[in-house]
């Protein structure tokens, strides 16, 4: 049997809220079969949860935000992408702050959080959301189009195109193509880091947005160039962060994919009205178990590798 994930013990991170600028503290911790991810703000009179799912996203600008009443996360999708890397099922989030710390900007800190709290496996089937049938969702036209795509696929499979018109995107891979039966999302995939552009940073923060934004937690360009002493980390990062981005957004549907995503200038939105629409579509997907993991797409059934 393909079995489901958490950790065999808790682990804490300390940082900064990347739009808020708040210090926060996560502590993530094992949870029971099916409880799926849990984030629960601890830091409000009475705790809240909010289990993740694709309709308790209440919030896509600048980031994937979630929410129960009152009560939200922001900017989960870092957080997200690297469980969804690593196969993680069920999983507290116990946050001290209304926004995910950013960290280094990539997913790969969580990462290394996750692999050093170890992956345990339960005695409860692991389920997959299969897809039966294609479902797309587009916006725009001619130069401002932009879509984002499911279809059959035994395996998860990601394909992303951006369309910047900047030289140092430009001087860069923009499509990429990754696929977790064969890659290494550790490897491949987790320590591409979020980027923007210094023209946009003084209108962000006057709309009180990236005020814990900075080089150390995010790839800097001017009108010409990347300001990072250190460069890129891939050479292809740009469009490889989107890519995190996607699976941190799609594992907000609660069950991981077996499909192919396809996607030309998606986006935190774009990304939760595919699954809406997914959602409302009930004979394109169904819900499965593998008894035999040889049954299993390849590289389904190992736990993640280490660095």
């Amino acid at each position: 049997m393909l079995k489901q994930r958490t950790l065999k013990t808790l682990t804490r991170a300390v940082g900064v809220g990347l739009h808020s600028g708040q210090r926060v503290e996560i502590t993530l911790r094992p949870a029971r079969p099916d409880t799926g991810i849990v984030f629960r703000r601890v830091d409000l009179p009475q705790p809240v949860d909010i289990a993740v799912s694709a309709l308790a996203v209440s919030d896509t600008r600048m980031a994937s935000t979630i929410s129960v009443g009152d009560a939200k996360v922001h900017t989960v999708e870092h957080l997200m992408s690297a469980c969804a890397g690593l196969g993680v099922d069920n999983l507290y989030v116990d946050i001290t702050a209304e926004e995910v710390p950013i960290l280094d900007g990539s997913a790969a800190s969580f990462v290394f959080l996750l692999q050093s709290a170890g992956i345990e496996l339960q005695n409860a089937p692991r389920r997959f959301v299969r897809l039966i049938e294609p479902v797309e969702v587009r916006q725009g036209e001619g130069d401002a189009v932009k879509w984002a795509r499911l279809e059959p696929y035994h395996g998860y499979r990601l394909s992303f195109e951006i369309d910047f018109s900047h030289p140092a995107v430009d001087a860069t891979g923009q499509r990429v193509q990754f696929d977790m039966s064969r890659d290494s999302y550790a490897k491949d995939i987790a320590r591409a880091r979020t980027f923007g552009f210094t023209k946009d940073v003084e209108r962000m923060r006057a709309n009180g947005l990236a005020l814990g934004g900075g080089l150390d937690n995010a790839i800097v360009m001017d009108d010409y160039k990347v300001l990072n002493v250190g460069g890129l980390r891939y050479d292809d990062e740009f469009v490889k962060h989107k890519i995190l981005d996607a699976m941190g957004d799609l594992y907000l549907l609660g069950k991981p994919l077996l499909a192919s995503y396809s996607a030309f200038r998606s986006g935190h939105a774009l990304n939760n009205l595919l699954l809406r629409e997914l959602l409302q579509h009930n004979q394109a997907w169904d819900v499965v178990t593998f008894d035999d993991e040889l049954q299993a797409p390849q590289g389904f059934a190992q736990l993640a590798r280490a660095w």
